[in-house]
């Protein structure tokens, strides 16, 4: 008699918990920009609300979907996403906002293609890695891999073809974050598939001179790096918000003003609903609401690599660790941003801050990995 298969009921829990927790949180944190804007305390809230049913759509589909349809599927999905990733630059489609085109506006619906982006391009990436390296050939491939014009043509130049198309449209954007979090992604599952070692050394190599030569050009990125270097660096201008969320922070102590008590969000701190949501946390409800949330960040790791450990399937196993990744280390750089470790990134902090795009990616993600626990 066979074993019955159950879902990872704990992720399914975490990830109830940190969406319950979000969406309360956000209730009141965006109450006075929603009056400010709209006139009523409510429109934030009823406009993520509303997000939540196409999201939850998004999950139960990809929590349905069997595996082996969606690794044949992966070229057309990420294909689509990649035409999506165009349009953004199409007159009255894309969107422009503070210098950057990452939306499509079709009949008042908004989307960020990049958020879907991160789990297309792990998708393919996984399909395309399994059948590379299956159980019966991986041996016999990687043990050619000693033969270098082999390993060039045959394992990196593909991906570091699919690496140059996503960083070419992406750069066009532009959102070097968002490059960096799929890039740093892909490599892990690349370098997670036991491909020959000095590929990841170059394209790590590569990719640091890249981003210095990113840096240096573009003045904006160059003053974000000055204020991560030495934060009381313009704090009246481009370091405003770093010395503010420093400041919401530290005004928390260690068990925070109250929830709905924050004194900066009323203005002080900008994008308080997304990039600085973990500053406003850390006011109202201290140093120990923030370790609370990192170590609910630390058991999501824990449960999704153990998630890619279990699978049976070489496509499953890169997608959970690609998945797993790329929400952890998200999560990590919305954090460090807001205390100062990492330079400002602008990314919005999974499962909490206000937008839809990327809730619609997380919910799908999360039912990938509960398919995938499933299933293993």
């Amino acid at each position: 008699m066979k074993n019955k298969k159950h879902i990872n009921y704990f992720l399914l829990g975490l990830f109830a918990i940190m969406l319950v927790f979000g969406f309360t949180f956000l209730a009141t944190l965006s109450a006075p920009e929603s009056l400010r804007t709209f006139g009523n305390t409510d429109y934030f809230l009823l406009h993520q609300l509303k997000s939540l049913i196409p999201a939850v759509i998004f999950g139960i589909i990809a929590f349905l979907i069997p595996l082996h349809t969606l690794k044949k599927i992966s070229p057309v999905l990420l294909i689509i996403n990649l035409i999506l990733m165009l349009l953004v630059f199409v007159p009255f489609l894309g969107s422009e906002f503070w210098g950057a085109k990452r939306w499509i506006i079709v009949g008042g619906f908004v989307m960020q293609p990049s958020e879907f982006l991160k789990i297309t391009s792990v998708l393919y990436l996984s399909a395309w890695i399994s059948s590379k390296f299956n159980e019966t050939s991986k041996k016999d491939i990687i043990n050619s891999a000693k033969n270098s014009i082999h390993n060039i043509l045959y394992v990196l130049l593909p991906f570091l073809v699919l690496l140059g198309i996503i960083s070419f449209l992406l750069l066009l954007q532009p959102d070097l974050t968002t490059l960096g979090i799929i890039g740093l992604t892909l490599l892990v599952i690349y370098f997670g598939s036991k491909t020959p070692l000095w590929h990841t050394i170059i394209m790590v190599f590569t990719a640091i001179l890249g981003l210095i030569a990113l840096i240096k050009f573009e003045p904006y990125r160059l003053g974000r790096l000055m204020v991560f270097l030495h934060p009381a660096t313009d704090p009246l201008g481009i370091g405003f918000q770093v010395k503010q969320s420093m400041i919401a922070i530290g005004s928390g102590g260690i068990f925070g003003k109250g929830l709905g008590m924050s004194y900066q969000k009323f203005g002080f701190l900008p994008q308080a609903m997304t990039d600085s949501l973990f500053a406003v946390m850390g006011e109202e409800l201290g140093i120990i609401g923030c370790i609370v949330l990192i170590i609910m960040f630390l058991l999501f790791l824990f449960l999704g690599l153990q998630i890619s450990r279990k699978a049976n399937d070489r496509f499953a196993k890169f997608t959970a660790l690609g998945i797993t990744f790329f929400i952890t280390f998200q999560a990590f750089i919305n954090m460090a941003s807001a205390v100062g470790i990492w330079p400002l990134a602008g990314v919005p902090l999974p499962f909490f801050s206000y937008g839809g795009s990327h809730l619609l990616s997380e919910l799908a993600s999360i039912g990938l990995l509960l398919n995938i626990s499933k299933n293993s």
